[in-house]
């Protein structure tokens, strides 16, 4: 009897205990996510802050995946990729998107999210240094960052040359270690191969050799424990904006136009920046009239190499090269003067602008509106409509440019209102005007870095000096 008292008594103590875990529970208030925090790098093609706002393939895929979760996108960037790992690591962040392959070594620490785009990794060295035919006839050691990809590229390759040698900086990415290499202070790097293509535009000294990995993808990076939903999600959300386009238009925009490149036509940009530029800056500026400044500049070089007194057999003049009906147009009556060109020029911009659809995005309106200047607004409807009846977005510029191409040939133009067109040059012209906008902005962060320092020395300077001031102050009242 006893003993069954005390069972009684046990099961009813127990019922009460779990009675008020539950209630406590339910008291405790839930954790409400409100944010995704993204862990990344500074990079060109991964994460940067301009003038105009933020950008970069891994910063807009972000942004979008935060609006697929309904929370704020908080992207905070770190040092290294080895604090990136711990960040991850420690919960401080919930997934990392830096640009990163997918190596064997990542694969066995983290999950891996689906790929964004592919690249090569290649050998990189300065012009002038002798040709490496494989990674076995260096001549110096190999630069690389510490915890990235190319380390272990670089191990798996000492297997078959022994005598392969390497460094890892810790705290230097791989447009740094390229901007050693065209100084002369490294003699081989390693980089991806958009990494390379973006940043040969800035450093044309840079060439590549030997490609030591290819078509590596590029992922991100989530925990491996407790992140099952996130994965699902990802996965949900990489579907979606694969089958909208999304990956193949920023793939285009980041990609895409700087491929072509022009060592000659690179370096007379960047004196052009240093020794033209300088006179027209603050009229780009005052007429530019919504457009960012910089590619109204980036298109002017791309008309006229910012030669205010240029002229085409075609008979079109000026900074801007307008045609004489289009200066009257838009009430320019003198094409050689520089201020008046750049007025007409950028009023010309606005007036296309205004005129496309609504139905094409406004991160891509600059560059129907640059085919239309380039060969008129009619032809580029025209391809427009024919993009249309092929089955592609005629509001992409991706799928724009394919098609664009087609109005020199009879089987295509005879099927449009306006006939033959240079598609093809507009495509190259617009891809050109890209490049040298990338190129300006890049020189103007590099600037607004070198005011930052010397900003940072001078206050450091005045601080001793005043530090010296008030010490010589203090020496020299009595005691």
């Amino acid at each position: 009897m006893k003993r069954l008292l005390f069972v009684l008594l046990t099961v009813i103590l127990l019922a009460s205990c779990q009675k008020v875990t539950v209630e406590q529970t339910e008291l405790t208030p839930p954790i409400i996510k409100t944010s995704l925090k993204v862990g990344t790098l500074y990079g060109s093609q991964v994460y940067v802050k301009t003038g105009q706002g933020d950008a970069g393939f891994d910063y807009e895929m972000a942004t979008r995946f935060a609006n697929f979760l309904k929370l704020e996108l908080e992207m905070l960037p770190y040092s290294n990729i080895g604090e990136l790992y711990k960040a991850l690591e420690n919960g401080e962040i919930d997934l990392i998107a830096a640009g990163l392959a997918d190596t064997k070594n990542r694969r066995e620490q983290f999950r891996l999210g689906p790929p964004l785009y592919r690249v090569n990794q290649v050998l990189v060295y300065k012009q002038g240094t002798s040709i490496p035919r494989d990674i076995s006839q260096l001549k110096d050691h190999i630069t690389v960052t510490t915890d990235s990809s190319f380390v272990e590229t670089l191990s798996q390759l000492q297997k078959l040359y022994p005598e392969l040698l390497w460094e890892q900086e810790k705290d230097k990415d791989s447009e740094e270690l390229m901007g050693m290499i065209a100084r002369g202070e490294l003699t081989y790097t390693i980089a991806d191969s958009t990494t390379f293509d973006i940043n040969r535009r800035f450093m044309p000294e840079l060439r590549a050799g030997p490609v030591l990995r290819e078509k590596q993808a590029i992922v991100w990076l989530i925990p491996p424990k407790n992140s099952d939903q996130l994965m699902s999600n990802l996965l949900s959300f990489w579907h979606k904006e694969k089958r909208k386009g999304t990956l193949a238009h920023l793939n285009e925009k980041y990609f895409a136009h700087v491929k072509r490149f022009d060592y000659v036509d690179t370096r007379a940009f960047l004196r052009a920046i240093d020794n033209k530029l300088p006179k027209y800056k603050d009229k780009f500026i005052h007429y530019a009239d919504g457009i960012d400044w910089r590619k109204l500049a980036a298109t002017a070089y791309q008309e006229s190499h910012w030669n205010p007194n240029a002229r085409s057999p075609t008979g079109v003049r000026g900074l801007m090269m307008l045609t004489l009906p289009t200066a009257k147009q838009v009430g320019i009556d003198n094409r050689l003067d520089p201020e008046q060109s750049i007025k007409g020029g950028a009023k010309y911009l606005n007036d296309i602008l205004k005129r496309l659809p609504e139905s094409i995005p406004d991160n891509q309106r600059m560059w129907f509106a640059l085919a239309s200047y380039n060969i008129g607004y009619g032809h580029v409807e025209d391809a427009r409509k024919l993009a249309q009846s092929m089955g592609l977005n005629p509001s992409a510029w991706r799928d724009l440019k394919e098609v664009l191409p087609l109005l020199h040939k009879r089987k295509y133009y005879k099927q449009t209102r306006y006939g033959y067109a240079r598609g093809n040059e507009a495509v190259h012209y617009v891809d050109s005007i890209r490049r040298y906008y990338d190129t300006l902005v890049w020189v103007d962060n590099q600037n607004k870095l070198m005011e930052d320092e010397e900003a940072r020395q001078e206050e450091t300077q005045m601080v001793e000096r005043s530090s010296e001031e008030s010490e010589a102050l203090t020496g020299a009242q009595p005691q």
